[in-house]
């Protein structure tokens, strides 16, 4: 009998016995669960969106699973001690309830705890048949056949860069729990644009294909493709729209339409900017030197330093500000382009101290990028530079000159006025090379009025390069012989007859 019964059909037993239908919703998500473990596929993403009974369902799966060999090893992992052992607890009712389960339930009580316990089975095993265990527990020694991640992405665990990372690296230990074979199966929805399910790699966090990559998925968003309820008889298109309406637009595409969003809102979106692919050109044409971006004619440069000493220079990962430089181009379309952001790192080890490494990079950065000038913002540290930061690029034959720049508003304020107007207008546009680095995660996740948790040190050089006048200097060629793009104008000599 063991075999005979599939897990829709366990489902629609268990449901009957309660005195409630089967919805539909549950029944494709029951044949899914049923046809794929059938199938052999062993990893497995189901995204439901909230309250759709996804863990519910999964609870009898496991219970099925249990059914059908009782020899298993199932380990429940989520954000939360407590939200893993009411998993336990609902198998173990379930266990109690079915009459497909019957004679599972031990005789000892011991064997039959709040957070795990162990079926009549034919073999004597050291871990239970199931456990619960929190994200953050040791679980180092256990073996498992299933590992079932409920709802391990919360707020809690994926609000911070650092929080994230430890989530990915807390799961990547269930590698060493599953045994060869074994099922790993996710159940929850996304509560970040950096999740752990999104199905495409996010680069600017060094990912190059998605933490899933190679699971087999099942998404459930609320709303279907033709803009119906995905649980009309729990769900009404008014209760969606209420709903929509209550929670707001970032948290209802999170958690309802499953689509990875920053679930607090996102002010300054990274997705409202233009990408390019294009390099600079300079050319000459009829004697005057002409800088071309992505076919447009370049009319003027900015570009801001702002920088940092110590550890956390590079991006400031080690919890200090991180040194960055940053470059935006103006066209005769009037669109500003990102063009570079780089993160600057200092090598201990370097032939010269941090200081005078930080320049040069600056120095290459100016002259690889045909800048007429570097705005230092001279706050803190930043007062000492500019005199080194002009002598290398003296050294170098880098023809751009070094300005000054204090900032004496608050660096919320900064970006809000630099990005505001100018994203919502679609100003904007970005180079694909800055989406490899962190300056898109800083913006998600950036919060004005001192809310953000994360880095904004990317943020504070491009605010600087937006905020800055045009820079046109009035010159065609430098000092170093090098052809000026930045307009000015055309120089005449004419003969005189008298010295002056």
């Amino acid at each position: 009998m063991g075999t005979a019964c599939t897990f829709p059909e366990f489902v629609w037993i268990w449901t009957r016995m309660q005195g409630m239908d089967l919805p539909d919703l549950h029944r494709q998500i029951g044949t899914w669960l049923d046809m794929r473990w059938r199938a052999g596929d062993r990893k497995l993403v189901l995204l439901a969106f909230r309250a759709a009974g996804k863990s519910t369902l999964v609870g009898l799966f496991c219970a099925w699973l249990l059914y059908r060999d009782p020899s298993l090893r199932i380990l429940v992992l989520a954000a939360e001690q407590d939200l893993a052992a009411r998993m336990v607890r609902n198998v173990k009712r379930i266990i109690e309830r079915h009459p497909l389960t019957e004679g599972l339930k031990p005789d000892r009580l011991d064997q039959w705890a709040a957070d795990r316990f162990t079926v009549n089975r034919p073999a004597e095993l050291r871990d239970p048949s199931m456990l619960a265990r929190g994200i953050a527990a040791n679980v180092t020694g256990s073996r498992a056949d299933v590992i079932v991640c409920d709802d391990v992405e919360v707020p809690n665990t994926c609000d911070t860069a650092p929080k994230r990372a430890d989530l990915r690296a807390r799961l990547g230990e269930a590698d060493y729990i599953l045994v060869p074979g074994g099922m790993q199966l996710y159940v929850g929805t996304p509560h970040s644009y950096y999740s752990i399910y999104a199905d495409t790699p996010r680069k600017e966090v060094g990912e190059d294909r998605p933490f899933l990559d190679g699971f087999n998925r099942m998404e459930v968003p609320i709303l279907t493709e033709t803009g119906k309820s995905a649980w009309e008889g729990r769900y009404s298109l008014e209760d969606i729209a209420q709903l929509r309406r209550r929670h707001g637009e970032a948290k209802f595409q999170s958690q309802m339409m499953l689509r990875p969003v920053n679930i607090a809102g996102c002010r300054l979106d990274p997705d409202r900017m233009k990408l390019y692919d294009a390099r600079l050109e300079l050319q000459e044409r009829n004697g005057e030197a002409v800088l071309l971006l992505d076919g447009v004619r370049m009319l003027s440069a900015s570009a801001w330093w702002d920088p940092a000493y110590g550890a956390a220079s590079g991006g400031g990962t080690t919890g200090g500000d991180g040194s960055v430089v940053a470059c935006v181009f103006t066209g005769e379309d009037g669109l500003y382009r990102l063009h570079r952001v780089q993160y600057l790192i200092s090598d201990p080890n370097g032939d010269v101290d941090e200081a005078r490494q930080q320049c040069r990079a600056v120095a290459r950065f100016a002259r690889r990028n045909l800048l007429p000038s570097v705005t230092v913002e001279t706050n803190g540290i930043g007062k000492f530079l500019p005199s080194l930061l002009r002598r290398e690029m003296a050294a170098m034959k880098t023809g751009c000159a070094v300005q000054e720049r204090h900032s004496s508003k608050p660096k919320d304020i900064r970006i809000l006025e630099a990005f505001d107007a100018a994203l919502a207008a679609g100003q904007i546009a970005c180079h694909r090379s800055v989406w490899g680095t962190p300056f898109p995660m800083e913006m998600r996740e950036w919060r004005p009025g001192g809310l953000s948790k994360g880095h904004d040190d990317g943020l504070d050089a491009v605010a600087g390069c937006l905020s800055m006048e045009p820079v046109r200097l009035p010159r065609i060629t430098d000092h170093y012989n090098r052809q000026s793009w930045h307009g000015g104008r055309t120089h005449t000599v004419a003969a005189t007859d008298f010295d002056v």
